[in-house]
């Protein structure tokens, strides 16, 4: 494989992840020279078509290395990156740099369009407009993760960054007229902190992946001696540590590049092509005086004049002087190392403009080309004593800071580079450009193509040994207290450990996040989220109970904000039974009917156990009263309450799929049985309610649609038998209720006042004639209603086949709580319902077949005395008495017979 085939600026193949520019809809410019109109060059929205793939895991693996003519460059880019930073393709002269920032210019037209400026001004009337704006991120991600869980994991990454920093324009918006210092501005960050780790993440893994995926292919190759360039290609090439610290470096340049909009100091140049105009000028004008005092200057203009004299330059070029060095380091930290020396050379600093070209390595293509064309040579042969003058620039404690930054940068010469580093972006940027810098001067060293000047630098330098852990423990010993304080925010812990590839710090420092009392912030447990899931489709080696803690606190944000469509898929990614429990506590929480049907569908698309989820539901709420069966005489009727009602209608969830007619036949006996032992009827026929009628002969067509010949499975058949137990006695006690409400209404019989009058008895006989109609009327419906209930309670006490609530078969799994309330409904409500038919009877004046009770209860053919206890039994006998009684009074033997004469 030649690796060197084709001449690229930079020590990898950059991918469009290290900058959002090409994203941006903005229009940047730059004046031209005859102040003619500004004619603006739009950015692409999209991204340009890339070299590398998106997707590792699809397409042919692509070099990583083609040319490293800008490995130590300031930010270097590819031709194409250059291309999207919009800016003029003439030469150096073209653009006027004395009246402008070096920084981008933003049409506020193009940035400030109509449909945002009308979404902004709609988000203000919102009480959180950070929070309304960013609303819509929970579905889209989840939109996107569907799109692409099974196919490419970077492009899905790439659909998050886009995702992250349209958000964030719409916010930009609002933040300019909300307030910095409002919550919206919160918000706006939290995005960019998520924007700018997608985009570390995405450059990183896609290196790591693709080099698990070269492992395979890489061999050792000794290294070529021919030229600096050729050597360190090489390194990149097969040190995973240098080439992906250089992709720190780029993504952390590419963060400064996208906030260099927002640069405050708007510089303007006084000096057009003159270097120190005003000092030129003082000079000038001293030739011609005659005075003899003068304010000390330097007497010449050469660019070492003011150190070698020690003496000033005027102060207006000193101050220009100031602001130009720390705009080109603003420049250089960005990674627009081009832009800075166009800037030098245009404020008549070409000398500055070719200190900041000395980077380059040295290679003479001529010395291994068979061609007999001559090739040019590329780079600085003299790099070593180039660098080893920058070194001693940085430590020169005369020169401006920025100055000593500027080439400190470029030397590697940590300590004058940290003093203007203000953020925790600024000092990672800073070490991991020195440890760059140092493992590649190294590698020159070892290999024998290191300048003899470079051993005048320090021995710190050259011996040091520079690693990631290292950076981030001189991070964490760093005197400034704003780097300690981001040290410890969220994003960029997350950052660090993924810079470090530490899987396991990374789930350590979430699970103590998760573990404290403070809440996360949403959009942070969202990214999360997405992060795991994103290491999980890589394969990478993580703390499964982390991961699982990550989903379990999303889900209860989603299911908090009642996003109901969201839940499903995240519940999904839980192991099967944990996902049942977390689904079925999900659907606890959805009382609206109409959205029920949507949360069963959505579980099915996102392939959880539907019927082990409704079963887990009705099972979890049926199963929170603790009240024990108790007897039906310490417990009088009583009404339904909410938690009651919770329990009626949680059986919905089985009937939504007739493929789970069995089980909700089952749940709801076990609801009914526990209302009949707390004597509420009521809702126990509110229950049996919503069972379809068609529910048996559904199930009985299921088990013969599968083309099974056997009898139903005898849990099945069990529960039908059941259910036919319950309705008879549902259908018992109604019957006995409409006696009872009839039996209380009897007609009453007209009275006639002492002394009436003719007109009133008159009137009297005729209400008499009415009530003796409606009595007669009131007695045939009683006489109907007597024997309904007779029939009904006969219904129950001679129940088929065994008995009231006794199964006929046994199951595989014998269910010890179910025949233990079967059990206790027996002793509960057959008593209850013979005292009952007792009364009836006793009241319509039938004692006879009253009496013949007793034969029923004493029968072995159906054991009822079994479910009697002694003081029942006492009370049924004390009963039969009063009927023996009543009986010889009417003339009648205690049985009912007639008496012999």
């Amino acid at each position: 494989m030649d690796w060197a085939q084709s001449e690229l600026p930079s020590p990898v193949v950059r991918e469009d992840e290290v900058t959002v520019a090409a994203r941006r809809r903005k229009k940047v410019a730059f004046p031209s020279p005859g102040g003619s109109p500004i004619v603006p060059s739009l950015t692409p929205a999209r991204a340009l078509q890339r070299n590398t793939p998106a997707s590792l895991f699809r397409q042919a693996v692509t070099p990583r290395v083609s040319g490293v003519s800008s490995i130590l460059v300031p930010g270097g880019r590819t031709p194409r990156y250059a291309s999207r930073t919009g800016l003029s393709s003439g030469n150096l002269e073209d653009s006027d740099w004395t009246n402008t920032s070096p920084v981008f210019e933003l049409d506020n037209s193009s940035f400030f369009r109509d449909d945002e400026a009308n979404l902004s001004s709609a988000l203000l009337k919102e009480d959180d407009p950070g929070e309304a704006a960013a609303a819509s991120l929970f579905p889209e991600f989840l939109a996107a993760f569907l799109k692409h869980s099974s196919s490419a994991v970077f492009e899905l990454l790439e659909d998050y960054q886009n995702i992250c920093q349209e958000k964030v324009e719409v916010l930009q918006t609002v933040v300019l007229r909300a307030g910095q210092n409002s919550k919206t501005a919160g918000v706006r960050w939290l995005l960019q902190q998520e924007n700018c780790t997608w985009r570390l993440v995405a450059s990183l893994y896609r290196d790591r992946v693709q080099l698990a995926l070269e492992d395979d292919m890489m061999i050792d190759m000794a290294v070529p001696s021919e030229s600096e360039k050729v050597v360190v290609e090489q390194l990149f090439q097969r040190d995973a540590v240098i080439r992906q610290g250089q992709l720190v470096v780029d993504w952390l340049e590419s963060i400064a590049k996208d906030q260099i909009g927002n640069f405050s100091d708007n510089i303007e140049y006084y000096a057009k092509n003159v270097c120190w105009e005003n000092t030129l000028h003082a000079l000038k004008t001293r030739r011609k005086s005659t005075s003899d005092f003068y304010i000390p200057l330097v007497t010449e203009l050469d660019p070492d004049a003011p150190l070698r004299q020690q003496r000033p330059l005027a102060d207006l070029d000193r101050e220009d002087d100031a602001r130009l060095l720390k705009n080109l380091f603003t420049l250089i930290r960005a990674g627009m190392t081009d832009e800075a020396q166009r800037l030098c050379k245009r404020c008549g600093q070409a000398w500055r403009a070719a200190t900041l070209e000395g980077w380059k390595l040295y290679h003479d293509a001529n010395m291994s080309s068979g061609s007999s064309e001559l090739q040019p040579v590329e780079g600085n042969p003299n790099r070593g004593i180039w660098k080893a003058c920058c070194w001693r620039m940085a430590e020169e404690d005369q020169l401006n800071r920025y100055e000593r930054a500027i080439y400190a940068s470029l030397s590697g010469n940590i300590k004058p580079l940290l003093a203007v580093c203000e953020s925790w972006e600024d000092c990672v940027w800073a070490h991991f450009r020195v440890m760059v810098d140092s493992l590649v001067e190294k590698e020159l060293v070892s290999s024998g193509m290191a300048h003899q000047e470079l051993e005048t630098l320090p021995r710190e330098y050259l011996e040091a040994n520079w690693t990631m852990e290292k950076v981030f423990e001189e991070l964490q010993a760093s005197e400034s207290k704003r780097v300690l304080d981001e040290t410890k925010e969220h994003y960029h812990v997350i950052q660090k450990f993924v810079i470090l590839g530490d899987m396991d710090g990374l789930m350590d420092e979430f699970a103590d996040w998760l573990a404290a009392s403070k809440p996360l912030p949403f959009h942070l447990l969202r990214f999360m989220t997405h992060l795991v899931l994103f290491f999980r489709s890589l394969g990478l080696a993580l703390k499964e109970e982390v991961c699982v803690d990550v989903l379990k606190a999303y889900i209860s944000l989603l299911t908090r904000d009642q996003k109901t469509d969201l839940v499903a898929s995240y519940v999904g990614q839980l192991p099967a039974e944990l996902a049942t429990a977390q689904y079925a506590a999900f659907l606890e929480t959805v009382v609206q009917p109409e959205l029920r049907p949507r949360c069963l569908h959505l579980a099915t698309e996102a392939g959880l156990d539907v019927s082990a989820i409704t079963k887990l539901v009705v099972e979890t709420v049926r199963g929170r009263d603790d009240a024990d069966f108790t007897h039906h005489s310490q417990t009088l009727e009583t009404g339904t309450t909410k938690d009651d009602q919770k329990k009626i209608d949680v059986i919905d969830w089985l009937l939504f799929d007739p493929a789970h007619r069995a089980e909700a036949l089952k749940q709801s006996n076990a609801i009914m049985r526990k209302f009949l032992a707390l004597q509420k009827h009521d809702a126990a026929k509110a229950v049996f309610s919503k069972v379809p009628e068609d529910s048996m002969r559904e199930i009985y067509s299921q088990w013969t649609g599968v083309g099974q010949t056997a009898p139903l499975p005898a849990e099945d058949e069990n529960a039908v038998r059941e259910h036919l137990c319950i309705r008879a006695y549902l259908e018992a006690y109604e019957a006995f209720s409409d006696w009872f409400s009839h039996s209380g209404s009897a007609p009453q019989k007209p009275a006639l006042a002492p002394g009436a009058k003719f007109t009133e008895r008159v009137a009297n006989e005729m209400k008499e004639k009415e009530y003796e109609a409606s009595m007669t009327a009131w007695s045939s419906r009683l006489d109907v209603l007597t024997e309904d209930v007779k029939e009904r309670i006969y219904n129950v006490l001679l129940f088929v086949d065994g008995g009231w609530m006794v199964d006929n078969r046994e199951g595989s799994e014998p269910d010890e709580e179910r025949s233990h309330q079967m059990a206790a409904l027996r002793s509960l409500c057959l008593p209850r319902l013979t005292f009952l038919l007792l009364s009836v009877l006793q009241s319509s004046s039938r004692h006879q077949e009253a009496l013949r009770l007793a034969d029923i209860i004493s029968s072995d053919q159906h054991k009822l005395y079994q479910v009697f206890s002694k003081e029942e039994l006492r009370r049924f006998l004390q009963k039969l008495r009063e009927s023996s009684l009543a009986l010889l009074d009417q003339g009648h033997d205690p049985l009912g017979y007639e008496l012999q004469p």
